[in-house]
């Protein structure tokens, strides 16, 4: 895996995130947080999910092993989620700026949540973050339809074709 490729994919990234979060801001109170019966309830629970599994990775790369993930308790609104996404998104910029092709190769261990010890070359870490956030983004899709809202299209083709 090479640093351009990890760049675009989390410049890709980023912009999929932005257009999720465009599309969820014009939803209701009650659309935002009515249980769906998903993975995770509802289209706020699982942007939650999304943002934390973000912030645990950048945490667990920057050599910290959080003990929990980030709860809906503390990210009630599309305000209080987008203030923090903007914090973790600007602290990964200024990381993968930082990376060298041997830091994509170097192998970083971590603790999960649950204690059980990882380590993995943070090349595999950062496209499996990338890969999280895509599977769960199209989850909201089916949620934002669920709804009654109009989902968006965040095909990685897409964001080349939106430059």
């Amino acid at each position: 895996m090479d640093l351009q490729t990890i760049q675009a994919l989390y410049d890709y990234n980023r912009w999929a995130n932005a257009k999720v979060l465009d599309a969820v801001s014009k939803l209701s109170a009650e659309q935002f947080t009515r249980d769906l019966e998903n993975s995770f309830r509802s289209v706020r629970d699982t942007l939650v999910h999304i943002l934390s599994a973000e912030w645990i990775w950048l945490e667990r790369w920057n050599g910290i092993s959080p003990k929990s993930m980030l709860g809906s308790e503390e990210l009630t609104d599309l305000a209080a989620i987008r203030k923090r996404w903007d914090k973790v998104d600007s602290e990964r910029v200024e990381f993968i700026s930082k990376l060298t092709p041997e830091l994509l190769d170097e192998v970083i261990s971590y603790t999960n949540v649950r204690g059980q010890p990882f380590a993995y070359p943070l090349w595999q870490m950062l496209v499996h973050v990338a890969n999280h956030s895509t599977y769960h983004r199209g989850q909201i899709t089916t949620l934002l339809r669920q709804v009654g809202a109009k989902p968006v299209t965040t095909d990685f083709l897409d964001f080349y074709d939106s430059k």
